[in-house]
């Protein structure tokens, strides 16, 4: 297995976990605070993400790639200077950044709901609580970055699940605690809930601290190893640093963008078309995006990982381990991520009942439909943005980024207009899709990229797909004359369990007898091999 794979595998799990404990915990947090609960919280999570993103401007990624450089030229000392000086300038923009979002809360809330809206404090008081995670996490995530750098993915893995186990268990005991317990209200509950993301950010800081302390000594030993440093002063080193990074602080904030487009258009544009409001916004930037982020999560725990290896053959010139690199990369996304978020819409009314309940199910159940493929665009978009980064592409991100802004706030309010909610998921989709096919456009331009073997097998992809979608849907069509997913929450789980694991059987199948897996992956694929033979 290669190298890049082993670093994708390890990271792409952490990331995986944290993302479906993220998942997961809506079951019960919804089920306590109900569907007003949610759409509370989601309206701080939005404004949180982008100034999260701000406060670090595209620092983390691009130190990975900056150290990983500086390592390919066996420079170690640049990359610690970089460490040392990035994690004061972090610090301080955390801090500017909690400032800003804490004392701006009333106007954001006023933007959301209305400055004579009743909601309008509780809406404030539950941004404030969440601007305390900006504290800690900029500064924290810029270690993950330096370890990433030096293609070691088990601190980022291992802080992401720490993170997230800490943050729920403490958004879940207190929410439990305020609303059954002291019968207390929700948004006080939503409040803490928030808060959580400050207590999880101070969880992860320890664990990359552990993690320093033990590969210190190895660290110090390269650094003694060295023959030569380019002695970059910290204006220089920013200055390259900042040539990486700039445009990916728009990358970062992508997806929070077209979710805060919603966050200010979709209720008004709902109640102005007379359909009225049902807390939709809730159901696809945060209930619906939770269940798409599993597939999608795929797809980020790649990009991360992929960014210092192809950062070292463009480095190195390197030009057939690049299109290697890259075409791999992008077959992986498409041998997991296609098949995932076409299953998904499949059963998408049973899923949704299974995590979510019965109540609205058909218009919630549509919704995630309806979203599910937009997880394909998110996750290419990530990738091919990272693949730009890699190849000193960067700035053209902006411009892809811009367009898909651009084309979601034309299109939002109109499509919404036409096709209630669902316009603002069809917004989206038609917004990330055409940043995507702009990446992979200058992606192809850049480095004379051979797509044909991309072509050929995601193709064979599609294919495979299409078998496991009608066995999906056949085994679903069957076992409705069994269960009864519309009414009953076990009922769906049992439906949702049956037809994905056939169809997932089905695909992993198909996929290891034509050979696909082992092309994709780059070997045999030994557990497999165990059990069956071609």
């Amino acid at each position: 297995m290669s190298k890049i794979l082993k670093g994708t595998l390890l990271l792409t799990a952490g990331t995986f976990l944290s993302k479906f404990l993220g998942m997961i915990y809506t079951v019960p947090f919804e089920n306590i605070v109900g569907s007003y609960g949610t759409d509370l919280f989601s309206k701080a999570y939005v404004p949180y993400s982008i100034l999260l993103s701000l406060s670090s401007m595209g620092v983390p990624v691009a130190v990975s790639k900056f150290v990983s450089k500086y390592n390919a030229l066996e420079d170690y000392e640049t990359g610690r200077k970089m460490l040392r000086a990035g994690m004061i300038l972090l610090s301080l923009t955390g801090v500017l950044a909690f400032f800003i979002l804490y004392f701006s809360a009333g106007q954001v809330a006023a933007w959301t709901v209305g400055a004579d809206s009743e909601q309008l404090g509780e809406v404030t008081m539950v941004i404030q609580m969440v601007s305390f995670a900006l504290l800690v996490i900029p500064p924290m995530s810029i270690t993950r970055g330096f370890f990433q750098g030096h293609e070691s993915m088990a601190p980022t893995a291992v802080s992401q699940v720490v993170e997230q186990i800490v943050r729920i268990v403490f958004l879940l005991a207190s929410v439990f605690i305020i609303v059954q317990v002291m019968q207390g209200p929700i948004p006080r509950a939503i409040g803490y809930a928030t808060f959580a993301a400050f207590v999880g950010g101070v969880a992860s800081c320890l664990v990359l601290y552990i993690y320093w302390r033990r590969r210190k000594p190895y660290l110090d030993r390269q650094l003694a190893n060295q023959e030569y440093t380019y002695g970059l002063s910290n204006q220089e080193m920013f200055k390259e640093l900042f040539t990486y990074a700039g445009p990916f602080i728009l990358v970062g904030i992508a997806t929070p963008l077209y979710q805060l487009v919603d966050q200010f258009t979709l209720e008004k544009a709902i109640e102005a078309a007379g359909y009225g409001y049902n807390n939709e916004f809730s159901t696809i930037n945060f209930l619906s995006h939770k269940l798409v982020m599993i597939p999608v999560t795929l797809g980020l725990g790649l990009s991360l990982a992929l960014l210092p290896a192809i950062t070292q053959s463009y480095t190195k010139q390197n030009t057939n381990q690049l299109n290697r690199q890259i075409n791999q990369a992008l077959q992986i996304v498409a041998l997991l991520i296609i098949p995932a978020v076409v299953g998904l819409g499949a059963v998408a009314m049973d899923a949704y009942a299974t995590f979510y309940g019965t109540e609205d199910l058909d218009l919630r159940g549509s919704l995630l439909r309806w979203y599910a493929p937009v997880g394909l665009s998110l996750a290419l978009y990530t990738v091919t943005s990272s693949i730009l980064q890699g190849i000193n592409r960067q700035n053209f991100a902006v411009i892809s980024l811009g367009t898909g802004i651009l084309l979601k706030i034309a299109f939002n309010w109109w499509f919404i207009q036409l096709f209630g909610a669902k316009g603002a998921i069809i917004a989206t989709g038609l917004g990330v899709t055409a940043a995507v096919c702009l990446n992979f456009w200058r992606i192809f331009t850049a480095i004379s990229f051979d797509y044909k073997p991309l072509f050929k097998r995601t193709l064979l992809i599609l294919i495979l797909t299409t078998v496991m979608a009608v066995t999906v849907i056949l085994v679903r069509f069957a076992l409705l004359y069994i269960f009864d997913p519309g009414d009953k929450r076990l009922d769906s789980l049992f439906v949702l369990i049956l037809s994905i694991g056939v169809g997932g059987i089905v695909y992993g199948w198909l996929a290891y007898q034509t050979t696909l897996l082992e092309r994709v992956l780059g070997g045999r694929v030994r557990v497999l091999d165990k059990f069956l033979k071609r």
